[in-house]
């Protein structure tokens, strides 16, 4: 049975680390408010974009179409992947999932060279000494305010890729946000670009030429794809640190009831024992 003082030294040291999943937990708090008021203000953006891409693509013959990079499907034997985790832990399987879904993505594309744009820190750390093929590392996008400055940086460097040949695909894995307490792993491609298709077609009046205009908006929209995922990510973590702090402090709490109970019963049988001894010493000098 451990002594009291170890059992106070032990619970004196839980509370301080219920202290600190308490407070990590009000700061996430805190950022998820603002984290998640961005998601909500980004996502009609990406939608409406969406709805105008496919707009213009039908007012656009095939011909002028097929003359689109961004929207030319090769066989897919180079294949960029961009990873999205978080820059640091505490936070649950959060970084886990992500990471464990692009290597099982890595294993089922073995036939095709895969390259990792790898965003965040947790992704760069798992994956420097798993996969030799990284094509950047962006390990500081999450220690600040998320930046669409920081979108544009990866958004160019794969755009200008995809154009050059140098691959065929862009895929993007990171987490969604949905609430506080569940986020949605989602997997999808970026590049090449696909536009819905048997939508109703809409007059407008191009002052350009719809194939130009394609041009233009195409890298928009990767642009705004990529911002928005970091977003998503960003508020997904949030939200996932806040409920794996909750759960640490209430297991602390657990913890700290359980070793009083455990002190007090040292304590007492120590009186107890003490008090047997001064009764037998008594008993004896009779």
């Amino acid at each position: 049975m451990p002594s009291l003082i170890d059992i106070r030294r032990r619970i004196r040291s839980v509370k301080n680390m219920k202290q600190i999943t308490k407070a990590m937990k009000m700061v996430s708090a805190a950022k998820l408010r603002r984290a998640q008021d961005k998601v909500i203000a980004a996502r009609p953006y990406a939608q409406s974009m969406q709805r105008m891409l496919a707009n213009v693509a039908l007012a656009a013959s095939a011909d002028e179409m097929s003359e689109i990079p961004l929207l030319a499907k090769r066989e897919e034997k180079r294949i960029q992947l961009i990873v999205v985790t978080a820059d640091r832990g505490l936070a649950g399987a959060f970084n886990a999932n992500v990471n464990r879904a692009a290597l099982r993505f890595i294993q089922e594309h073995r036939n095709a060279d895969v390259a990792l744009e790898l965003v965040g820190r947790r992704a760069r750390d798992f994956f420097r000494k798993r996969h030799k093929n990284i094509t950047g590392e962006y390990a500081t996008f999450f220690q600040k305010n998320v930046r669409y400055e920081d979108a544009l940086q990866v958004a160019g460097k794969v755009i200008e890729r995809f154009e050059k040949g140098e691959i065929d695909a862009v895929y993007l894995v990171v987490n969604h946000f949905r609430n506080v307490v569940v986020s949605d792993l989602s997997l999808t491609r970026i590049l090449p670009v696909e536009l819905p298709e048997n939508r109703a077609p809409i007059d407008y009046i191009y002052e350009q030429r719809p194939h130009q205009l394609l041009r233009g908006l195409l890298p928009r929209y990767i642009q705004a794809e990529i911002y928005r995922a970091m977003l998503e990510s960003s508020a997904a973590e949030h939200a996932a640190r806040m409920t794996a702090m909750d759960a640490a402090t209430t297991n602390a709490g657990d913890v700290i009831d359980h070793l009083t109970l455990t002190m007090n019963r040292v304590r007492q049988a120590s009186i107890t024992r003490e008090i047997i001894e001064i009764v037998s010493g008594a008993a004896a000098l009779d």
